[in-house]
């Protein structure tokens, strides 16, 4: 039985990984502790799974539960550093999306896999949301040929989309910006389907809606003259996880959950648009919003015999359907195709239970490609990290070569 320890103790730490391994994966695994930064969320999370340990660091919680593997929740701009201390300490990782923020922690992180011959798996859930994977299996089989062109639109509502810009998601030095810690999805998906490799990115970001509008706000919702009068208004009272894990924890280091959508601090966009080459000459547009006044996404595969179109619509982040959803195949001779697929599963649509299974039974069958390894990672990433230096620049810019050094192991011992 394996032994698994988590670092972070948010809300995707929590339900993704901490109460399933207690619940539907006792017996099969062994969850042997918790280390957060702010120690008051991970007690929380270990009362609510029995009372897991939890430990003030991380080395000290390596070296004393001993683990077969780290799963990495963390904050964005931490992610590196637990995923390079965890391989060196010759542990085997599960990292959440995106695997780091940037190409030099990207290319630290590669490195360390390669020194260390651990592994290193990202977990892309949307892979495994039957929708996603329904269009791969198409795709395999030939429906519109070769992909030459995808055109993916993403739009994040008023709810969803705002709460970003009161994170510490709203700092680029923190998460790379939704480019990066929300479009990694996105663009992940998109080279999946493409089965081609990313090699240039020309994009444009500003904010539109969210940051400084000079204006006199309060430091936060729950505090502020103008809660009566704002779109954006949040009580964090009002919602049990956020007054628990957050409004109860922010004493320790101070971290508010509900911070003002208009601070000065905000340096991230919320409306985006990227063009993306790939090594066979297909080619990408993608846009996202964050301030839409409904939530989903639509797409349009183009390909040598027809075309693919498909859309969601939903009503919550976790992009459960209450009936099927459809996709739409256009072909070259004038013919027409209409498949539906069930979402109706919770968690992202059914894609989060059949990830966990994927990575926690082991030995499963993958024809469709669906598991995710530190390259896959590093590409979607970069897709990102690349787009906001194109913003900066003002130019088209090849993504950067990550590749390990190598490293003749014997020798290094």
């Amino acid at each position: 039985m394996k032994k698994y320890v988590l670092v972070g103790a948010g809300s995707r730490a929590l339900y993704m990984f901490a109460k399933p391994m207690v619940t539907d994966w006792r017996g099969v695994l062994a969850f042997e502790g918790v280390y957060d930064a702010n120690p008051v969320r991970a007690r929380f999370l270990s009362e609510e799974c029995g009372g897991i340990p939890v430990y003030d660091d991380f080395d000290g919680m390596i070296a004393a539960a001993k683990p077969d593997v780290v799963i990495v929740a963390s904050t964005d701009y931490t992610h590196h550093t637990y995923i390079v201390q965890a391989l060196r300490a010759g542990c085997d990782v599960i990292s959440e999306k995106p695997m780091t923020i940037d190409e030099d922690k990207c290319r630290e992180i590669l490195q360390a896999e390669s020194e260390s011959g651990k592994k290193v798996t990202v977990t892309f859930n949307l892979r495994f949301a039957p929708y996603f994977a329904t269009v791969k299996e198409l795709l395999l089989q030939g429906a519109i040929g070769d992909v030459y062109h995808i055109d993916l639109e993403w739009f994040l509502d008023r709810r969803h989309g705002a709460d970003y810009f009161r994170r510490w998601h709203a700092e680029m030095k923190n998460s790379g910006g939704l480019l990066v810690h929300k479009s990694t999805h996105h663009f992940d998906i998109v080279n999946w389907w493409m089965n081609s490799r990313p090699v240039e990115v020309h994009a444009f970001g500003t904010r539109r809606v969210y940051g400084d509008d000079r204006q006199d706000h309060g430091e936060r919702c729950l505090t502020c003259h103008r809660k009566d009068e704002c779109e954006f208004y949040m009580d964090i009272e009002k919602d049990p996880f956020l007054e628990k894990y957050y409004r109860q924890a922010e004493e320790v280091d101070g971290y508010l959950r509900d911070r003002c959508l208009f601070d000065g601090r905000i340096d991230i966009y919320d409306t985006m648009s990227v063009n993306v080459r790939y090594d066979n000459d297909a080619m990408l547009t993608y846009s996202l919003v964050a301030y839409s006044p409904y939530e989903g996404w639509r797409a349009a595969i183009n390909g040598s015999k027809g075309r693919i179109e498909v859309s969601n619509v939903y009503s919550n982040a976790d992009m459960k359907q209450g009936e099927a959803s459809r996709i739409h195949i256009f072909r070259a001779d004038g013919t027409e195709e209409l498949v539906e697929v069930n979402t109706s599963a919770a968690g992202h649509g059914g894609g989060d239970a059949k990830l966990r299974k994927a990575l926690f039974e082991g030995g499963i069958e993958d024809p469709l490609g669906q598991q995710a390894d530190s390259s896959v990672g590093a590409e979607s990433l970069l897709i990102g990290a690349t787009a906001n230096r194109s913003i900066a620049e003002g130019r088209a810019m090849k993504l950067p070569d990550v590749s390990p050094t190598l490293v003749n192991r014997s020798s290094s011992r």
